[in-house]
């Protein structure tokens, strides 16, 4: 079973549920959020923008997995550049109740294939808050190198926060044919 796919207008509504039960865990990992990003309403608006953004090859937005299929969380690669660049940024979050089952890691690994494989792509990059253990162990587990610390890089929770910047290289890129 696949843990991960394109997210669709379906998942709005499960997104939202996640999203607004466990708002006290993400609060301290998130920006701070207009009530309207709680809603299924909200989520469908992002969902639509996203898959917009997909329809450009700007972005390649998936939803996370449980076992049983249900929605569990959002990983998205992100700022899609080809040409001399060919890198993205990747982001994700798992629901406090899906945490610890490997989801998120092995959702990045499969992000990493797409990125890779799919589109081409020779850099993934992503950060995470110093104090994030988790996200940090996931990133490293699946092969990404630490390359820098960006001060005041993403607002959250009302202030600037560091993050520390990590990369995985596609060794096996080869410029399109």
């Amino acid at each position: 079973m696949p843990v991960t796919r394109l997210i669709t207008f379906e998942d709005a509504e499960p997104l939202a549920t996640l999203l607004r039960d466990h708002r006290a865990f993400f609060a301290p990992y998130e920006p701070v959020r207009d009530e309207s990003y709680f809603t299924t309403d909200g989520q469908t608006e992002i969902i639509a923008t996203f898959l917009a953004r997909h329809r450009a090859e700007q972005m390649e937005p998936h939803v996370i997995l449980a076992a049983d299929g249900s929605v569990a969380g959002r990983i998205t690669l992100d700022a899609v550049t080809k040409g001399a660049f060919q890198s993205c940024g990747m982001g994700y979050w798992v629901a406090p109740p899906f945490g610890g089952q490997g989801l998120a890691t092995a959702a990045v690994a499969a992000m990493v294939r797409v990125a890779f494989h799919d589109l081409g792509l020779h850099r993934v990059e992503a950060g995470a808050m110093p104090h994030n253990v988790r996200s940090r162990r996931v990133l490293e587990t699946n092969q990404f190198e630490e390359f820098g610390f960006a001060p005041r890089l993403v607002h959250i929770a009302g202030q600037w926060r560091d993050h520390v910047m990590y990369q995985r290289l596609n060794d096996d890129w080869t410029p399109p044919v």
